[in-house]
């Protein structure tokens, strides 16, 4: 029977050289044992023989030759307790060697949906902590407004996450298991129950039922908590350099981030809404905001100073320039609000303007200063050889 595709490559180079007159270059291409297409005869040449170095029963090899008696393997082995004293030796500051042969880890594959899933995922965050302190405080309609604020911005979270991964599929694959110890597993569930508990908030809220709303507000704010926070776990718990070095700062920086931006966000929708200036719910957002704006402000420049010459990542580049744009962002906001009495209230809505936008590109930094800092190769080395920060500041290598 004809195979559909001809004879076989060999079937073709022996026809072709016999019909020419000529052998065929190299080793003969007819099978040495059997015939082509058949299983081989076999027999072992002494019944009962063993496999050279192996062990009955598919155990382990014996061991090898190399490391007998007469051989340098066997006379420089380590002795107890040598190998881990070298290791912590190479983790306790050892300079990583001249010539770096990298690369060592691969950039994120991040594209624009992550940090912008990250700014909308901050904003639903504090418009969920401004709705339960609204509610706390005794201002329902300042509660209600932020609870629709959190719900318009976690909405585009999840497609956003979908668009990421390529799939639908893939995003409910993440829901079939429930991993704790896992920060995009934890994200994953925390995201459902925070869309699910602001969609019931506003529903509530639509209905009438101000106490059910009350309570359902105090859970998304409680899911909130997670929700601001775990993205910078998320980053924090990678082996890139610049993340994993920011793990003390980068919760804390995300928290901030979403509280000042879910303020501004209320704060706008409040005035756009009717609500009068000098009402005690505008005056205390715009103290939130640029409170939480000015301690992110702060824990960025701390968080920078620390880590040495890993901080170009942040400095340089794309990233660099996002970064220097959010700070002059926030120190300009921090001006408009300082300058209270001249401004008006338009200068208070620039400034949470400012805010937001400043969120956003400190979003679109940190991403893009991952990816930055995972293609610089001494700086991976030198991460995983030591604790401590590099306290140089030259132009990496």
């Amino acid at each position: 029977m004809t195979h559909a595709h001809g004879p076989p490559p060999e079937k073709r180079i022996l026809r072709r050289f016999s019909e020419e007159g000529d052998k065929p270059p190299g080793r003969d291409m007819p099978p040495a044992v059997g015939t082509r297409g058949q299983p081989a005869s076999w027999r072992r040449a002494v019944e009962g023989a063993a496999v050279a170095l192996a062990r009955r029963a598919w155990e382990d090899a014996r061991w090898s030759y190399l490391y007998k008696d007469d051989t340098d393997y066997a006379k420089r082995a380590a002795a107890d307790g040598q190998v881990p004293e070298a290791a912590r030796r190479m983790r306790g500051g050892a300079e990583p060697p001249e010539v770096i042969q990298g690369p060592f880890i691969h950039p994120a594959v991040w594209t624009w949906e992550v940090p912008l899933y990250f700014w909308f995922g901050g904003i639903a965050t504090g418009s969920s902590f401004v709705a339960l302190a609204a509610d706390l405080a005794g201002y329902p309609r300042s509660a209600a407004t932020a609870r629709k604020v959190a719900l318009g911005a976690i909405m585009p979270s999840a497609p956003l996450l979908v668009l990421d991964l390529g799939r639908p599929l893939r995003f409910l694959n993440m829901l079939r298991i429930f991993k704790p110890r896992s920060a995009m597993s934890m994200g994953a569930w925390c995201l459902t129950a925070f869309t699910n508990a602001a969609g019931a908030a506003v529903t509530a809220d639509v209905l009438g039922r101000t106490r059910t709303a009350r309570a359902l507000g105090a859970v998304t704010a409680l899911f909130g908590t997670y929700l601001g926070s775990y993205t910078g776990m998320l980053l924090a718990s990678t082996a890139v350099p610049v993340w994993a070095r920011s793990r003390l700062f980068l919760p804390p920086i995300f928290v901030c981030t979403a509280t000042a931006t879910g303020a501004a966000a209320t704060r706008l929708a409040l005035a756009a809404t009717g609500l009068p200036p000098g009402h005690p719910t505008r005056v205390a957002l715009g103290t939130v905001e640029t409170a939480a704006m000015g301690m992110e402000l702060a824990l960025s420049s701390v968080n920078e100073r620390r880590l040495g010459r890993l901080a170009h990542a942040l400095e340089e580049g794309r990233p660099g320039s996002l970064f220097k744009l959010a700070k002059w962002g926030v120190r300009a906001g921090l001006a408009l609000r300082l300058a209270r009495g001249r401004g008006g209230p338009w200068a208070h809505h620039l400034a949470s303007v400012l805010y937001i936008l400043s969120g956003l590109a400190f979003r679109f930094a940190w991403v893009g200063a991952g990816r930055r800092s995972a293609t610089d190769d001494r700086a991976v080395a030198w991460a995983a050889r030591t604790a401590r920060q590099p306290a140089s500041r030259s132009t990496p290598a």
